[in-house]
């Protein structure tokens, strides 16, 4: 296991990945800090730093779209998060399942 304290040591805020547990399906990406990561431990709902409002965020607490946090693991160089989740409704605020949808490149076979 590695220590909270470890993950921040290069900076105070780290991105997240947000991957359907199920699915495999990435879902959306965001930033943490430390309290953010101790909460989504704590409530086992997803919490991040929002950069635009400098504020933690639940994600879910306004539109009721949790993200159950079923495992976390960190990258080999232990400066990045990935949450596997349980999705309660779509992820992105657009309400699309995925943030990931905007198409800019596809080989063609």
């Amino acid at each position: 296991m590695i220590a909270l304290d470890d993950l921040f040591q290069k900076s105070d805020l780290i991105p997240v990945i947000i991957q359907d547990a199920e699915t495999g399906e990435v879902l959306m990406l965001g930033f943490t800090k430390k309290e953010a990561v101790e909460l989504t431990l704590k409530t086992k709902t997803a919490w991040f730093w929002s950069r635009s409002r400098q504020k933690l965020w639940n994600k879910g607490e306004s539109s009721g779209h949790f993200l159950h946090v079923k495992k976390i693991v960190t990258d080999c160089d232990t400066d990045t998060l990935l949450y596997l989740c349980t999705p309660e409704g779509p992820t992105c605020h657009t309400g699309a399942r995925s943030c990931f949808f905007n198409m800019i490149w596809e080989e063609k076979p």
